[in-house]
């Protein structure tokens, strides 16, 4: 090969590869800029889902606590029931 025809081939190569580099960088800009675009929605997701798993939490916290304060009152009166102490007047 000729000193020219290498110089040639390698500028070639040089040449793709720098359009390769180029072609990727483009990709990973595209890329980026989608991810961007959808992280408000993500984050509005993960705030909806968040919020919702709250009210659950919070409604499944509450139901408990009433059913333990009537198992508790209903200890209460049958102890009572139980030692002559209820509260009801007999006639």
């Amino acid at each position: 090969m000729s000193s020219m025809q290498q110089s040639f081939e390698a500028g070639q190569s040089q040449g793709q590869a720098e359009a390769k580099i180029e072609e990727w960088i483009e990709s990973g800009k595209e890329a980026a800029n989608k991810a961007c675009d959808n992280a408000p929605n993500v984050a509005q997701c993960v705030k909806d889902s968040a919020h919702q798993t709250k009210q659950e939490t919070s409604n499944f916290l509450q139901q408990t606590g009433e059913q333990m304060m009537n198992m508790a009152q209903g200890a209460v009166d049958t102890v009572k029931n139980t030692l002559g102490m209820n509260n009801e007047k007999k006639n």
